[in-house]
């Protein structure tokens, strides 16, 4: 077996090799990010022409982008420049990173939490955050005369929430929360990444704490005044359209369309904040330094490039990943990036912001994961069933999901040896 590895390790590298040795003066940004062939042309037209030296854009999966990492890393010499990756992309390599700490972004302001991130529970800058994505709150105009007294929508908590939910319907006569718990709508993602961090500081290790009893009750308020229609919705930009929705929660590609047909009609907001912060969850992409990396001195030019104002927008405009760094988005933008920017800004940016990753070493367990939440909810909220039964029945489940795949605690939770544990 060892011997197989090595094989293919030194086949990895001389393709490594064949494929950098005709462009060695060109920096190689070897990426997982930007795949689809008009996002990587983009990359290298729009987004990389202005870096004062050549770029050699080249995009791979997870798995063969880190065969070909790991290959030069264990031949200790290679072609890779600098890297790009998701998250959970760097979580097995953040010992063979370079630190980023010294790098020179002038006076760019880059977002703190994810600059926390990116040190992978370290002392030192593993890589920088590049771009993100996640989900927000979206509503219509006419939702906003009924916000509760004093409540400013970019610091608003569910408490407010659900009051303001509250004050819709018995204005209105119906319900007008919308959320997306048809069977393709992202429900799970709010439980993993929103509601639980807010109550509990915490996605895994205090699943059935008394702060997420608290957390499901507080939902179970909420659901009085969601559209019943909910439990069909996918894309809650559709029934924001229609009105039969005026307040909601989506992914930013599932509510663009709304603000892109009627920019005038609709504002978003972050998510609300719980007792234990503003829990929301980042799609974040960073940039890292392989330490076998040829020039050190222009991969680290390559990656302070990266976050410069102006890439920053153009990688917007390539990938429609949005901003990690403060940056005035141009006039010409579309509507619902107009929208999402500002209230991602503030969200991420918040003294409160909590952010809680997309699940990682989980493997093929990963839909399993999901499941336990969406269970839960159905249980709970839908079933009327006892939340601290529900809990302790799920945690079980989860339990065993966790110590199979033997996923160590990523954030919010934190770093652990071994398995996450479920308290």
């Amino acid at each position: 077996m060892m011997k197989a590895l090595k094989t293919l390790a030194g086949a990895a590298l001389a393709l490594s090799i064949a494929s950098g040795g005709a462009q060695a003066q060109q920096v190689l940004f070897w990426s997982t990010q930007a795949r689809p062939v008009e996002e990587t042309q983009k990359m290298r037209d729009e987004v990389l022409k202005g870096f004062a030296g050549a770029v050699d854009y080249q995009v791979a999966e997870i798995g063969p982008w880190l065969t070909r990492l790991q290959a030069e890393l264990q031949a200790d010499t290679g072609t890779i420049g600098v890297l790009g990756g998701l998250h959970g992309d760097f979580s097995s390599t953040g010992a063979d990173l370079v630190d980023l700490s010294g790098v020179d972004v002038g006076t760019v302001k880059v977002n703190e939490a994810y600059k926390k991130l990116g040190m992978l529970g370290t002392g030192e800058q593993k890589y920088l955050p590049w771009m993100q994505a996640t989900y927000l709150m979206a509503a219509n105009k006419q939702a906003l005369q009924y916000l509760p007294q004093g409540v400013d929508l970019n610091t608003i908590t569910y408490d407010q929430l659900i009051e303001w939910s509250k004050n819709i319907a018995d204005k209105t006569g119906s319900p007008k929360f919308g959320f997306p718990a048809g069977p393709k709508g992202l429900k799970h993602r709010f439980f993993e990444g929103f509601l639980y961090p807010s109550y509990t500081g915490s996605m895994v290790t205090k699943f059935r704490s008394a702060e997420a009893e608290t957390a499901w009750n507080k939902f179970k308020e909420l659901w009085q005044y969601t559209n019943p229609n909910s439990t069909n919705y996918a894309f809650m930009q559709e029934p924001l359209l229609s009105g039969d929705v005026w307040v909601a929660f989506d992914h930013v590609a599932r509510l663009a369309d709304a603000f892109n047909k009627k920019p005038d009609e609709f504002v978003a907001f972050p998510a609300p904040a719980g007792p234990a912060g503003r829990g929301f969850m980042p799609v974040v992409a960073g940039v890292a330094i392989p330490k076998t990396s040829p020039d050190m001195d222009k991969a680290k030019a390559l990656v302070a490039y990266m976050l410069k104002p102006e890439t920053q927008i153009a990688t917007l405009k390539a990938t429609n990943f949005f901003p990690v760094v403060d940056v005035k988005l141009p006039d010409d933008m579309p509507a619902s990036v107009k929208a999402f920017g500002p209230a991602i800004a503030i969200m991420t940016g918040a003294s409160d912001a909590l952010p809680a990753l997309l699940p990682m070493g989980l493997g093929d367990l990963d839909g399993k994961f999901n499941q336990i939440y969406t269970d839960s909810f159905e249980r709970i909220v839908l079933g009327g069933e006892d939340v601290h039964g529900v809990l302790g029945e799920e945690a079980t489940a989860l339990k065993a999901i966790i110590d199979q795949s033997k996923a160590p605690c990523w954030a919010p939770d934190k770093p652990s040896d071994g398995a996450c544990p479920v308290d």
